[in-house]
């Protein structure tokens, strides 16, 4: 039996996550509990909570520390929320598996719709992608940068900071939150790619640990994650682009939905594709024909 040690931000959702795995792993092998041990390792994105991720450095803020324990061997692999992770990652690293991902959408925390806020509501939120689609929704709204951990972020809504938030439903349900908000439409918002999707990563050149972890690797969500993360690798978006995209599995193959926004949210370019399971070129292509049709405005947001 194998001794793993799988490495893991030490917030409560990427603690909820990392037990995940864990789990998944003992009962896909039938191992006992001290086969997997969980290694806590504090990101620099946990540190710094008073800016937004775009000024300070992006998604690598959640990631950098992970990777370098695991290029060190201090840790067999590591745990993330796939959002979180930067599309172009060391060569020396792969995603190895995908678990059955979670609920994709949105909630609203603090009203019941973007209609039942007061009129120039403070809506709090980190996430540019979010932000463009509130402004879209609500031109009259104030959003205000908001991070931390979901408690955080609830305990600031529930003391007055703003009026409402946003968060992810699958980080509420795993944190067993799932009462709290209102589920949003992906028809008013489209998520992030690979929302709601956890991320195990491991060495490329470690194929004993790449190996076991193929027994809880969800093909469909994989796929899925796949493309989505092909499409915003080819807007070569970084973190103050606001991008929103989503593929299904439909009859065996994939149906992307993509969207990129101006920061205010007035102006949009949105569009759709089918292609078969495993097609990396079908999203670039998605992502290249948008960007050809987006007015000079919106295209300048993603260098090419």
């Amino acid at each position: 039996m194998p001794h793993l040690r799988l490495g893991t931000r030490g917030s409560p959702l990427a603690l909820w996550q990392a037990n995940m795995v864990a789990d998944a792993l003992r009962t896909a092998h039938g191992w006992s509990a001290d086969a997997v041990e969980i290694v806590v390792i504090r990101t620099t994105g946990d540190k710094v909570q008073d800016r937004a991720l775009a000024e300070i450095g992006g998604k690598a803020l959640w990631t950098k520390e992970l990777d370098r324990a695991l290029l060190a061997g201090e840790i067999d692999l590591a745990v993330h929320s796939m959002k979180d992770v930067e599309t172009i990652r060391p060569a020396e690293i792969v995603i190895a598996a995908n678990p059955p991902r979670a609920d994709v959408r949105d909630k609203l925390v603090g009203a019941d719709s973007f209609a039942a806020l007061r009129a120039t509501p403070r809506i709090g939120t980190s996430s540019p992608r979010r932000a463009a689609q509130v402004r879209r929704a609500r031109p009259d709204a104030d959003v205000v940068l908001f991070r931390g951990n979901v408690d955080t972020r609830l305990r600031k809504l529930a003391l007055g900071e703003v009026d409402a938030t946003l968060l992810a439903a699958a980080g509420l349900d795993r944190l067993g939150r799932g009462d709290v908000g209102a589920h949003l439409s992906i028809d008013t918002m489209l998520p992030a790619p690979a929302q709601g999707a956890v991320g195990i990563e491991a060495r490329a050149d470690d194929s004993a640990t790449r190996a076991l972890l193929v027994a809880i690797d969800h093909a469909p969500t994989s796929a899925c994650v796949r493309a989505e993360r092909a499409f915003l690798a080819a807007l070569t978006a970084d973190c103050h682009s606001p991008v929103a995209a989503l593929a299904v599995m439909e009859d065996g193959a994939i149906l992307l939905r993509a969207e990129i926004l101006s920061e205010d949210g007035a102006i949009s370019e949105a569009s759709e594709a089918r292609f078969a399971s495993g097609d990396d070129l079908a999203p670039r292509a998605l992502a290249e024909a948008m960007l050809d049709r987006a007015p000079p405005a919106l295209r300048a947001l993603f260098a090419r």
